[in-house]
């Protein structure tokens, strides 16, 4: 199994991954929402080295989870230091 590890650091680094996978979707038919339209099999040749299909809607799903408890924990915490400083005073 074949495997690609990609970083991007800074403005530059952004752009030439951007260029990356803009060139690699060309050559392999995927257009920007992902959906093949290509029209040969060698485009399909070794494709999951390139992409790696996922559920969009459960991955949503389990960021906006995260995100919630997040808020939740950081409203909580703010709300346990204002009444510390009420007592305080």
């Amino acid at each position: 199994m074949r495997e690609i590890v990609h970083l991007q650091a800074g403005q530059c680094g952004n752009q030439i991954g951007s260029k990356f996978w803009e060139v690699i979707s060309d050559e392999h038919g995927i257009d920007p929402t992902g959906t093949y339209h290509g029209d040969s099999d060698l485009q399909l040749e070794r494709i999951n080295v390139y992409y790696n299909e996922a559920a969009a809607e459960s991955n949503m799903n389990d960021l906006v989870s995260e995100y919630q408890q997040y808020q939740d924990a950081t409203a909580e915490e703010e709300g346990e230091g204002l009444e510390g400083e009420e007592e305080q005073e």
